[in-house]
């Protein structure tokens, strides 16, 4: 008996995530044609196939697909670089970064400036940096450069992550005041490309002091 109700449970809760994200998807596809503030709950359960009670039992208001949204970030690059654990740090650094930048360009500039207008407005709460898997295989990457010796070892990969984070998301801003104005995926390639020459500059620097 309970081996059944725990199976019937299961199955609840995958059909509870399948149309959390089947309105999450029906939003995204909505905003990509107009503006979030345009975009009805109603306009969001027709696109769905849902009621809009369903809606109210997943979302409490509209602004609650923002934060939702954007916090399957997480789960959007641990699927990209699902398989890629194994590979040499700076090629997972790289996955990394393109995930994100490859998350943030399927958003679109438009509903991307929404998420943040409504974080600067409310300070809503989110997940806390340390804990998010994001920050934390940056960190991961960093760490195995260090060993490998391509990061010097006086510099700490946390702050490094740190940095990074707050640089891509600085530069995703400006994509956002440029109204999309230019490529992010090509911007912070070239964005990269820099960060990891100054990776090999700063070991050979520390490798020269130490002969």
């Amino acid at each position: 008996m309970e081996q059944k109700t725990q199976t019937y449970s299961q199955r609840r809760q995958t059909q509870s995530m399948q149309t959390q994200q089947a309105i999450l998807d029906a939003a995204l596809q909505l905003c990509q044609a107009q503006p979030f503030d345009k975009v009805s709950v109603r306009d969001i359960c027709r696109k769905a196939g849902i009621t809009t009670g369903a809606f109210y039992h997943h979302f409490s208001k509209k602004d609650d697909l923002l934060t939702q949204g954007f916090s399957s970030l997480d789960s959007y690059m641990e699927q990209a670089l699902a398989g890629h654990m194994h590979e040499p740090p700076l090629r997972r650094l790289s996955l990394a970064l393109e995930s994100y930048v490859q998350f943030m360009e399927q958003l679109g500039w438009q509903l991307a400036a929404r998420y943040y207008q409504m974080r600067l407005s409310s300070f809503s709460s989110s997940a806390p940096p340390a804990k998010r898997f994001t920050r934390q295989v940056l960190i991961e990457c960093l760490q195995d450069a260090q060993k490998e010796g391509i990061l010097s070892a006086d510099i700490v990969p946390e702050w490094v992550a740190d940095f990074l984070y707050r640089h891509y998301r600085g530069v995703v801003i400006d994509w956002i005041l440029a109204q999309g104005s230019y490529p992010l995926q090509e911007k912070l390639e070239q964005e990269y490309q820099f960060f990891v020459k100054i990776f090999h500059t700063c070991t050979a620097s520390g490798s020269s002091s130490t002969t």
